[in-house]
């Protein structure tokens, strides 16, 4: 007999600055000191950043330039994802010892289904105690963990005890703590969407409850039921094992617009080595290719191009990307951002694969 919504226990584990604790474990030099993962060139991007560079308000996915503003003595460290990869399959491992339901969102973080664990452990919060420990002695790294009964709550839970701690949201709890809460800070709220929402007066939880299903489908589309579900701390999805990934893509904001076809090359250069890298680490391959342009005005046009048989070379991949960027001049604007992907993945090349980041 399957396990009521409400009597499910979801367990969330969010690795603590993972990028950058593996170097500072990794070379004591660092320790102690405000680190970023990633390129420290004019237009690079914080990949992740130390809890000692976060004091100074340095972020992921905040420009390299920005950061060093923010703390001049930021250390910047080349990403090794080889190493993050043979870490995040350690705690796979220790996962793995507790449940086969584990669902990896990123190398960092996964979501796992604990209502029957192997070790036959009847408390979540128990389980989640012993595997950030496991992870700790193992690897010499931290974790924080959520505990609730649906997955949108455990993720929520994760953030209250960061890092280095857990935090659990019992099915009494989960609706009273919604409706507090901004909706900036909803898993699955942007600060776009959030805008938005707060242009309809919607600013919490609370708020967000009191809207009709039907208006917030109109307001948001397909999303707007989600919307519905979460204001009501209801979350149905399951957590999916060995998910099969659709797609996989690169983007780069960049500190200044680029204005010309000759500055667009050299800006999706990074994209396309970043996807075809994981192309070949994975020997996946796929068909559809699609390049997302994001303009100075935040305009965001997408165009693609399905081929024949699948893109085999990165050479191919290029050539594809760089046709559909001609077709978008000449440019009305400066533009802020570009990205690659591609879809369409060969299905007997991904069939039995674990095409999510491996957790």
């Amino acid at each position: 007999m399957e396990p009521q919504p409400e009597h499910r226990k979801i367990i969330h584990l969010d690795m603590d600055a993972f990028y950058a604790s593996v170097e500072q474990l990794d070379n004591p030099a660092l320790r102690g000191r405000p680190v970023a993962v990633g390129g420290s060139r004019q237009r690079g991007v914080v990949a992740a950043a130390s809890y000692e560079a976060r004091e100074f308000g340095v972020r992921s996915a905040m420009a390299s330039s920005v950061a060093l503003r923010k703390c001049p003595d930021l250390v910047f460290v080349k990403p090794r994802f080889d190493v993050y990869k043979a870490v995040s399959r350690q705690i796979r491992a220790i996962f793995a010892e507790y449940t086969p339901l584990i669902e990896p969102v990123s190398l960092d973080e996964a979501y796992l289904d604990v209502t029957q664990n192997l070790k036959h452990i009847a408390s979540a919060t128990q389980v989640a105690q012993q595997i950030r420990g496991a992870i700790l002695a193992e690897t010499q790294l931290t974790a924080s963990a959520g505990i609730s009964y649906n997955k949108f709550l455990a993720k929520l839970a994760s953030d209250y005890r960061k890092p280095n701690g857990q935090f659990v949201i019992r099915p009494h709890q989960g609706l009273a703590l919604v409706e507090t809460l901004a909706v900036g800070q909803f898993h699955g709220i942007g600060p776009v969407t959030a805008a938005r929402m707060n242009q309809l007066s919607i600013f919490t939880g609370l708020d967000l409850r009191l809207q009709t299903e039907a208006f917030l489908r109109q307001n948001f589309g397909k999303a707007g039921s989600y919307y519905y579900a979460i204001a009501r701390a209801q979350d149905n999805r399951p957590v999916v094992a060995d998910r099969i990934r659709k797609s996989v893509g690169s983007e780069t904001t960049f500190e200044q617009d680029l204005a010309s076809y000759e500055e667009l090359m050299q800006g999706i250069a990074p994209c396309l080595e970043s996807v075809w890298d994981y192309c070949e680490r994975t020997e996946t391959r796929g068909r559809t290719v699609t390049v997302k342009v994001k303009y100075a005005d935040f305009q965001q046009v997408t165009r693609s191009r399905t081929a024949l048989a699948s893109v085999h070379t990165k050479a191919m991949l290029e050539q594809i990307s760089l046709e559909l960027l001609a077709g978008l001049l000449p440019l009305s604007q400066g533009v802020r951002l570009l990205g690659v992907s591609l879809s369409n993945l060969d299905s007997e090349e991904v069939t039995g694969r674990q095409l999510a980041l491996i957790f």
